[in-house]
């Protein structure tokens, strides 16, 4: 069973910055996608970047963080990494790691996803 560990979360100021982390216990080879999402209680989930590995290289960023955060992918060790600068408070979300990746009872591929990790950007 595929789980996703998160890290990273915490309180910054505005400006500050936070570094998040997940790690997926699965094979490199068996994962097409990870990246994070974010949610505020009582509203929609959205994108806040995402690496798809196949086709290699692709990315996709919401409009709202380009130029402040940065997703990176350590494929061998299935990790992916989310630096955030200039926070904002309209920043402050739970941040849910994801993945797709491929059963290993089905060979289908699944989406995987995380508990969240919180985080708040206050004075």
């Amino acid at each position: 069973q595929v789980h996703l560990a998160e890290s990273g979360g915490g309180l910054v100021q505005p400006g500050g910055s936070l570094r998040l982390s997940c790690v997926a216990n699965a094979s490199s080879t068996a994962i097409g996608a990870m990246g994070w999402y974010r949610q505020i209680p009582g509203k929609q989930r959205e994108l806040v970047a995402k690496i798809n590995i196949r086709p290699r290289g692709i990315t996709d960023t919401a409009d709202s963080v380009k130029g402040r955060f940065t997703i990176s992918l350590d494929a061998t060790k299935s990790t992916v990494h989310l630096q955030m600068n200039s926070l904002k408070p309209e920043d402050t979300a739970v941040y849910i790691c994801y993945s797709r990746v491929v059963s290993q009872y089905t060979a289908a591929w699944v989406d995987v996803w995380g508990q969240g990790t919180q985080v708040t950007v206050s004075s």
